[in-house]
């Protein structure tokens, strides 16, 4: 066993939290997450509502961390701009986008009948 090798659990948990830092989205995605999680315990979500949940909160911080790992080695090997790199920048961007708005539809057929409940009835 090479004693150089780094763990690739502490590398990974690196990179989760150095894109917190430097990423504002990340952070607001956390949020989101956050407001999720506090609704759900709130409203006494089911298992299966919990799943869904899970699996939209999930799904964003993956996307937004190969975003930010894509623009990382785009910027590396372009660091002047190219339309090549900007494609592939909006397109994960657009990757990101496209999983934050099925999250929100899931989070919004789970809690709005259940905020209903709360609030009108």
């Amino acid at each position: 066993m090479n004693k150089h090798r780094q763990n690739p659990f502490i590398n990974a948990l690196r990179g989760i939290f150095e894109t917190f830092r430097s990423e504002r989205n990340f952070k607001i995605h956390l949020g989101c997450a956050a407001l999720a999680i506090a609704l759900g315990i709130w409203t006494r979500l089911s298992a299966s509502d919990w799943r869904w949940i899970a699996l939209c909160i999930t799904v964003v911080f993956v996307l937004e961390l190969l975003n930010t790992a894509l623009e990382a080695v785009v910027d590396l090997l372009s660091p002047n701009y190219h339309p090549l790199a900007k494609k592939a920048k909006d397109a994960a961007a657009g990757a990101v986008l496209v999983g934050a708005i099925f999250a929100l539809i899931v989070g919004a057929s789970v809690f709005l009948p259940k905020l209903r409940v709360y609030f009108f009835e």
